[in-house]
């Protein structure tokens, strides 16, 4: 990026998306900018929330990033961090189905298996034959297709794949399900693969399984996302309006945006860095095309449960448990957080995660469900899972309202409507554009910044 004119920023919403923002224009504009981030929570960071649980430093929003994708490690090396990133232990996770635990399949791509024998146990020996017939069967598939995952992998391999290997996987990501997310998002190697002229959905796979990695699958920050956060905020030199913004206005040469108290704030440039649903009413007037795609993208609350438990609960050496359909349990994972990271002590952390895209207004655990039921939920789901009743020594609940966009079918092209509509010197970023993982968060809002120091950037 080179310094420009704009000289006063704001920047709406003060998550990771918003702190990688101001932090892009800082380095852009240079010490003199005015960089302000308006946001009305009690902390900036967003689902970047690192609470103490039995004294030791839990994320209890996003946890962990893909290691594998750059921008992450580059960005933590770029603010002298690299030495706070750390890797998993190597302990796997489980899937709970049908009331058992299973170990998670091998050789998938978020589920989507590239051999029959990689579910054997999962799912019934039917299954296990129609999917040793799938590569005989005729493989009706049009290049840049975008079909629901259940679809695609439904027809070929059945429901039992879609529902005890992919859903969890889906679940855990996008607390939705193979029904509400598009192969593009959920399995963009294999879409392309099938473009080439793979001949069935396992030579797809087959040719769509990354390459072994050395090293750990996902990082964290030591200390939690705080780390981040803080340093993200002091590079950045904002200043932080604790203030909602009600709406924005054209002010030429910039823009106004009014805040929930009437206050006017001025800038020449502005990124709006909030959910899909926040932004459609802010940019209505100003940019329709905008947003009504935004209000096309549906979106799933979550709820977390943080545990501490006395040291040395019996738990099991994996990393968490993914869980397969809607019964016995109340959670969609639980993560083994201590095992996970390898942290030893006198309290193992725990978390479990509540909520998928599709609750209803009473079982909505974000919305609906009040913190006393969570925590007995949590009780009941490790007992189930584990045989284990503890009393926690310590417990945190963090709630993520609209925080979980569902990459449907045609998302892609949504986004591409959502980024042509937008006038110059205004530019989006957020969870629902480009992936939903910290990564691409850190990467849509480094691009959103220069959208607005770099002419022709969308």
């Amino acid at each position: 990026m080179r310094s420009v004119s704009p000289t006063r920023y704001c920047i709406v919403g003060g998550g990771i998306s918003g702190l990688v923002a101001a932090y892009r224009l800082r380095m852009a504009a240079g010490p003199d900018a005015s960089i302000t981030v308006l946001d009305p929570a009690d902390r900036l960071g967003g689902v970047l929330r690192t609470e103490r649980i039995g004294g030791h430093p839990v994320d209890v929003g996003a946890e962990a990033f893909v290691a594998r994708r750059p921008e992450v490690p580059a960005l933590l090396a770029e603010l002298g961090l690299s030495d706070k990133q750390i890797g998993t232990s190597g302990a796997r996770p489980l899937i709970y189905s049908e009331g058992r635990l299973h170990p998670l399949p091998a050789d998938t791509v978020n589920g989507i298996p590239s051999r029959p024998a990689a579910l054997a146990g999962l799912v019934d020996d039917a299954t296990i034959r129609w999917m040793l017939d799938e590569p005989r069967r005729p493989l009706r598939w049009c290049p840049g297709a975008d079909p629901a995952v259940a679809d695609l992998v439904g027809e070929r391999f059945g429901e039992q794949v879609v529902i005890r290997s992919v859903d969890p996987l889906l679940s855990g990501v996008y607390a939705g399900s193979a029904a509400t997310i598009g192969i593009r998002a959920a399995a963009p190697t294999v879409a392309a693969a099938l473009d080439r002229g793979a001949r069935s959905l396992t030579a797809a796979v087959r040719e769509a399984l990354p390459p072994p990695l050395t090293g750990s699958v996902f990082g964290a920050v030591a200390g939690g996302y705080a780390v981040l956060v803080d340093e993200l905020v002091r590079r950045s030199g904002l200043s932080w309006a604790q203030v909602a913004v009600r709406s924005v206005h054209r002010a030429p040469p910039g823009w106004e945006l009014v805040d929930d108290q009437g206050v006017r704030w001025s800038a020449d440039a502005a990124v709006l860095a909030v959910p899909a649903p926040r932004l459609a009413p802010l940019i209505a007037d100003l940019a329709p095309r905008s947003a009504a795609a935004a209000a096309a993208i549906p979106v799933a609350s979550a709820a977390v449960v943080a545990l501490g438990l006395p040291g040395g609960t019996p738990l099991p050496e994996q990393s968490g448990v993914l869980v397969a359909g809607r019964g016995r349990l109340h959670a969609k994972a639980v993560t083994l957080s201590s095992r996970k990271w390898a942290r030893r002590g006198n309290v193992e952390v725990v978390r479990l995660s509540f909520g998928r895209f599709g609750d209803s207004a009473e079982t909505n655990a974000a919305r609906s469900v009040g913190d006393e039921q969570l925590l007995s939920w949590s009780g009941e789901d490790l007992s189930t899972l584990f045989g284990i009743s503890v009393e926690p020594v310590d417990h945190q609940v963090a709630r993520w309202i609209d925080a979980m966009p569902q990459y449907g079918p045609g998302h892609a092209d949504l986004v591409a409507e959502l980024r042509a509509g937008l006038p110059p010197t205004l530019s989006v970023a957020g969870a629902y554009l480009d992936g939903i993982g910290v990564p691409a968060c850190v990467a849509a809002a480094t691009r959103a910044a220069a959208a607005l120091v770099s002419p022709g950037v969308r």
